[in-house]
């Protein structure tokens, strides 16, 4: 966070916003219209937060155009077509975390043929094996491993306890929170009357740039075929990705997701939570899944589903609205049998 903050007026010609009031108004921090304090910027982005704005103890206010002339307490509002982009905007910009100076720990290993880039951060405990590459200003937290000959590329972070098997090849900008696991050998078993023979796991794992992998999150290597994840795809915590998983470009699996082997997500697929993907499926560019669904089929592109099994939202939407209609039928049903039996 930056000791010094922005004035309202530096903050409304970072956004491209119109300033309406104070514009020297000093802001060194962020908050919620309900909690926010002197010194603080906010947001309200429609009508719905007219009264919260009334009561509002920020110093600032970011608001569209519909809140311009709204009755609030603030000093200085600013006026743009999207607060919520914008405040992410001030955000990078007024509270960014401190950055550790470049350096490799004393305690790190490093194996032999390993090719280190400029400006790179390697903590405290973590383990490279033999030819690994490091882009420029990669930065590992304590305790990574990563394996031999796994290519990572510039700008990349890797939060504590991330392991990357041999086989692995992270792109450029990527986010690897803690504890995720990259290009382990996948669950692919050849079962027989004895037991079950674990199958080699021989392909690759690649992850393109921009890909962020939530904390505890697994992403298995190829058996024969690759693993590969798109560029820009987001995975949230907890989130299983089986072996030979293709996903396409900007995807967004939320938390809990498990998408089985063999599997192809076309581009801009979301994923809500605890969603499960079965194997050997197909499923289209642009699909969207409803937390907990099950889907076990291929799934043309735009759909939009939800259930389990899944099935298109309006359709499940259609069958619960019957289903809640049969309580009052069932009841008139069981007056009638009850009326016909004593007449009867």
């Amino acid at each position: 966070m930056t000791a010094e903050g922005l004035t309202a007026q530096a903050v409304a010609d970072l956004v491209g916003g119109r300033l309406l009031g104070d514009g020297e108004v000093r802001i060194t921090g962020v908050g919620p219209i309900d909690r926010a304090g002197p010194g603080s910027l906010t947001l309200a982005v429609s009508a719905r937060y007219t009264n919260a704005l009334k009561a509002c103890g920020a110093s600032a206010v970011l608001v569209p155009a519909a809140l311009a002339e709204a009755p609030a307490k603030v000093a200085a509002r600013i006026v743009v077509g999207d607060p919520y982009a914008a405040i992410v905007h001030v955000i990078r910009h007024l509270l960014q975390p401190p950055v550790e100076a470049p350096g490799i720990d004393p305690t790190a290993r490093i194996g032999p043929g390993c090719v280190l880039g400029a400006d790179v951060t390697i903590g405290p405990h973590s383990v490279l094996g033999r030819g690994v590459r490091l882009g420029d200003r990669c930065r590992l937290a304590e305790g990574v491993v990563i394996g031999d000959g796994v290519v990572v590329g510039e700008d990349t972070r890797m939060d504590a306890r991330v392991v990357c098997y041999p086989g692995a090849t992270i792109g450029r900008r990527v986010v690897l929170k803690a504890g995720a696991v990259i290009g382990g050998e996948g669950f692919g078993y050849l079962s027989r009357g004895s037991g079950h023979e674990r199958i080699p796991h021989v392909g690759g794992c690649f992850l393109g740039d921009d890909v962020e992998v939530g904390s505890n999150s697994c992403v298995d290597r190829g058996s024969l075929d690759d693993t590969i994840i798109g560029q820009g795809t987001k995975m949230d915590n907890l989130v299983h990705v089986g072996h030979n998983v293709r996903i396409g470009e900007r995807c967004l699996l939320m938390a809990g997701v498990g998408v089985a082997g063999s599997t192809r997500l076309g581009h801009d697929v979301i994923l809500a939570g605890h969603v499960g993907v079965t194997d050997h499926l197909d499923i289209g560019d642009r699909v969207q899944v409803a937390a907990k669904s099950a889907v076990i089929g291929n799934v043309p592109a735009g759909s939009v589903l939800s259930g389990n099994p899944a099935r298109p939202n309006r359709q499940v939407l259609r069958a619960q609205a019957a289903m809640y209609r049969l309580a009052p039928i069932v009841g008139e049903l069981e007056s009638l049998v009850a009326e016909r039996k004593r007449d009867g």
